[in-house]
C-alpha cells in the first residue's frame, strides 16, 4: 500500500499493516519513516501480585526491565527525531506504578533481622523524551485547536472514533486538539529546534475494537472484514499526517547532492568527529551495559529457589549445589530423566524438585525420587544407590514468613522410612546468598555434610557466618 516503512510499537494496526514490534524489544527507530506508538505498561503490571500505596509494586526483575526498556524507547525517539522520523503517539492513560530500585535497607539481627525494599514512582510517560505533564482525564468531546489544520483531514476521518484519556498540561510546539469547555490540550505537535522530524501526540483511539478480530474455527484470533477496512483506513491516515508534516515544514529536508564535501563548512568536519568519538565511546559504554546486564540475569537465576517452579527452579537448584562445591547437572539420557544428580567427594545423591502455587509438596514425588533412584541404580556405570534429596517450594508465591508446613504429613513419615532429605529450597537461598560473596570452603562443606547427613527429615542448614 506504501513505501514508506511504518513501524507499531506496543499496537497493531488492524489487518497486520506495518510491522509490529513489542515494548521489550530492542528495534531501531532509523531503519523506519513513521512510528506509531502507545505508551502502555501492562505487560509489566498484569501478573503483579502486590501493591503500595494503592498502587502496583513491580517486582525488582519487572522493575529493571521497565527502565531499561523506558530508556531504549526514549533513546530511540530522540534520535529518529532527529533524523527526520514521524512518530506517532496514541495517549494512553497515565499509569503509574512503583518500582523497586534495587536498593535495601536493613534492621534487627538473626531471625529479627527485616529487610525494606526501596521503592520509587513511575509511569508510562517516561517512554518518551518530552516533560508533558499528563493528568488523566476522560472525554470524547474535542475540538481543532487554532493554526492546527493539519489535523482536519485526520480528525474528519477519525474524530468520532477517538477518544481523550489524558490532557496535556506540559509545553507542546502547537496545540492540535482541545476540549471543547476549556481549550485543554488533547492533541498536539511537538518539533524540536534542531530536529527533523515531527511528533504527533493524538487522542487515543482503539485499535483492538471487539469488532476488528474473532477466533476461526482452529481457535486462532484474525481480523474480520471491519478490522480490514479500518486497517486500510487508518493506515492511509497516518500516511497523509506524514506528508501533510512534511508539505508544511518551514525548513526544506536537506537535498542528496548538498551534502556533498565540496559544500560542507570548515567546522563542519571537525565538529563530525568529535561526534563519531563520542559515537565510538557509547558502542562501548553500551557493549560493556550488556555485558553487565547479562550477568545480572545470570546471577538473579538464584533468586528463582524463592518463588518458582518446573524448569526455573531445577535449574536454580543446580546452580545453587554448584556453589555450595558439588558437581550438579540433570540427566536426560535414553528413556531416564531425572530433575539433579549431584556428588562430591562426600557422596553421590539424585534429586526431584517440585514447586507449588498454595500446597504442600505431596507423597507422589517422593515415589517418583525413589522410582528414580532404582533406575539410576540399573544404570552400568552406578553400583550402588544413590541418597534421594527431595526439593520443595511449597507455597511458592506468598513471602517465606507467611508459609505453611512445606511437605505434608505422609510426606514427612515416609521419609523417616526411606532416609530421604528434605530440603525447602527458600533455606539454600542465604547459603549461596553468602558464598557468592565470600569464599569459604569450610562453611561450603559444612553445608554439604548437612544434605548427606540428614536421614528422613528436613535438611536443617548452618547459619552463614555473617547472620546471628
Amino acid at each position: 500500500m506504501s513505501k514508506k516503512k511504518i513501524l507499531t510499537i506496543n499496537c497493531e494496526i488492524p489487518d497486520g499493516l506495518g510491522e509490529y514490534v513489542s515494548l521489550e524489544s530492542e528495534t531501531s527507530l532509523l531503519d523506519w519513516d513513521i512510528i506509531l506508538f502507545v505508551p502502555d505498561i501492562s505487560n509489566f503490571t498484569n501478573y503483579n501480585t502486590s501493591s503500595f500505596q494503592g498502587k502496583p509494586w513491580i517486582s525488582e526483575s519487572a522493575s529493571f526491565r521497565l527502565q531499561q526498556q523506558s530508556k531504549h524507547w526514549s533513546r530511540e525517539i530522540r534520535e529518529a527525531l532527529e533524523e527526520g522520523k514521524t512518530i506517532i503517539v496514541l495517549l494512553d492513560a497515565v499509569k503509574e506504578v512503583y518500582i523497586d530500585t534495587g536498593e535495601r535497607r536493613y534492621s534487627g539481627t538473626g531471625r529479627n533481622r527485616h529487610t525494606t525494599e526501596i521503592l520509587a514512582p513511575y509511569d508510562n510517560y517516561k517512554f518518551l523524551p518530552l516533560d508533558l505533564k499528563p493528568v488523566n482525564s476522560k472525554g470524547k468531546v474535542m475540538k481543532i485547536a487554532k493554526n492546527a489544520s493539519l489535523i482536519a483531514p485526520y480528525w474528519t476521518e477519525f474524530g468520532e472514533e477517538s477518544q481523550y484519556r489524558v490532557r496535556l498540561e506540559g509545553k507542546v510546539s502547537l496545540p492540535l486538539l482541545v476540549t471543547k469547555t476549556g481549550d485543554k490540550t488533547v492533541g498536539a505537535l511537538i518539533k524540536g529546534e534542531q530536529a527533523r522530524g515531527a511528533m504527533l501526540l493524538l487522542p487515543f483511539i482503539d485499535l483492538y475494537n471487539d469488532q476488528f478480530y474473532k477466533e476461526n474455527t482452529d481457535g486462532d484470533l484474525v481480523w474480520t472484514a471491519n478490522g480490514k477496512k479500518f486497517g486500510r483506513r487508518f493506515l492511509t491516515a497516518l500516511l497523509e499526517l506524514d506528508h501533510n508534516l512534511r508539505s508544511s515544514a518551514s525548513i526544506t529536508p536537506v537535498p542528496d547532492w548538498a551534502t556533498d564535501s565540496s559544500y560542507e563548512m570548515p567546522s563542519e568536519n571537525t565538529l563530525r568527529q568529535k561526534i563519531l568519538k563520542i559515537d565510538g565511546k557509547v558502542d562501548a559504554l553500551l557493549l560493556t551495559k550488556k555485558k553487565y546486564s547479562d550477568q545480572m540475569v545470570s546471577k538473579g537465576v538464584l533468586r528463582n529457589l524463592l518463588y518458582e517452579n518446573g524448569v526455573p527452579l531445577e535449574n536454580a537448584i543446580i546452580e545453587a549445589l554448584k556453589i555450595l562445591g558439588f558437581s550438579a547437572e540433570n540427566y536426560n539420557e535414553s528413556d531416564s530423566e531425572f530433575d539433579v544428580i549431584f556428588s562430591s567427594v562426600e557422596g553421590r545423591l539424585l534429586g526431584e524438585a517440585e514447586g507449588k502455587d498454595n500446597k504442600a509438596i505431596a507423597i507422589d514425588k517422593l515415589r517418583q525420587l525413589e522410582m528414580n533412584i532404582h533406575e539410576d541404580l540399573e544404570r552400568e556405570e552406578v553400583d550402588q544407590p544413590a541418597k534421594g534429596v527431595l526439593f520443595g517450594n511449597a507455597f511458592r508465591l506468598s513471602p517465606i514468613e507467611d508459609r505453611a508446613e512445606f511437605f505434608t504429613d505422609k510426606c514427612l513419615k515416609s521419609v523417616k522410612r526411606s532416609g530421604t532429605a528434605l530440603i525447602r529450597t527458600p533455606d539454600l537461598f542465604p547459603l549461596v546468598q553468602y558464598l557468592s560473596s565470600k569464599k569459604d570452603a569450610a562453611f561450603a562443606k559444612k553445608c554439604r555434610r548437612a544434605i548427606l547427613d540428614t536421614q528422613g527429615s528436613i535438611v536443617k542448614f548452618p547459619s552463614p557466618p555473617n547472620i546471628l
